[in-house]
């Protein structure tokens, strides 16, 4: 229910955004193909990666994900024949050194090896990522990004919402607290709306590599977001961590 809610508020911003910006809302059938893909896509990818959480912990998702610019790196190379330089392999081979770091604490070997369902749904999800990621860039090299999320978070919404309406969630709708209602409209507004808008944007101006190695920051963010919201500790590990990734993005994105 709450990635429902996620997409009719990103739906509500992205008609907005449209109307200012005096974009017509036509789409021809060529690219409302690609992107009823795209969409059965990344319902796909939700499914899997919420499914594989409920057989595996946090700490192995955090990592297993980390491996989706990988992906997406090996997919941009078979695709669209980006290269893939010796510096820029070297920047994602350091990045994800500083992910590993990061999640085990400063010891690769406290992080579990994937063995069992949940993880290798969860390495599924991040190869599905990957697989968003091509098409989103095939379909925006010639689209319009807003356009695009605009149409994907429709047709993911008209598929999602059958499986979501029943009474419990209506009454879990309508007795959310305020703050939950704040925390649901940064998640639409913000992470639905806003952040796939410049996914996409990012995907069409850069190589797949490069917008990908940017992922490899998000763990250490978390951990910075937790020590500021959530007062949870900051170690020198983290640092550490955090300063490994930035080199190695850096280095993927210097060409």
């Amino acid at each position: 229910m709450i990635i429902v809610m996620r997409l009719s508020l990103a739906i509500s911003l992205l008609v907005i955004v449209l109307i200012i910006k005096k974009i017509s809302f036509s789409v021809d059938i060529d690219n409302l193909k690609k992107i009823l893909l795209l969409a059965a896509v990344a319902v796909f990818h939700l499914w899997i990666q919420i499914t594989g959480l409920k057989f595996t912990s946090a700490s192995n998702t955090g990592w297993i994900i980390g491996t989706a610019p990988i992906f997406m790196a090996i997919l941009g190379y078979f695709y669209f024949k980006e290269k893939i330089s010796f510096k820029k392999l070297l920047g994602i081979i350091i990045a994800f050194s500083g992910l590993l770091i990061l999640v085990g604490k400063g010891n690769p070997f406290n992080i579990d090896l994937i063995n069992n369902i949940g993880d290798w749904l969860v390495l599924l999800s991040a190869f599905t990522w990957g697989v968003y990621s091509i098409i989103n860039k095939k379909i925006t090299l010639n689209f319009s990004s807003v356009k695009t999320i605009f149409y994907l978070f429709l047709i993911m919404i008209i598929i999602i919402l059958p499986f979501n309406i029943n009474q419990n969630n209506f009454y879990s709708l309508i007795n959310l607290s305020a703050l939950g209602w704040i925390n649901i409209l940064f998640l639409g507004l913000l992470c639905s709306g806003v952040s796939y808008v410049i996914w996409s944007y990012l995907l069409r101006e850069m190589s797949s590599a490069k917008v990908g190695a940017y992922l490899y920051i998000e763990p250490f963010i978390t951990f910075i977001g937790a020590w500021i919201l959530l007062k949870e500790e900051i170690t020198f590990l983290m640092l550490l961590s955090g300063i490994i990734i930035t080199f190695g993005v850096y280095l993927v994105n210097k060409e």
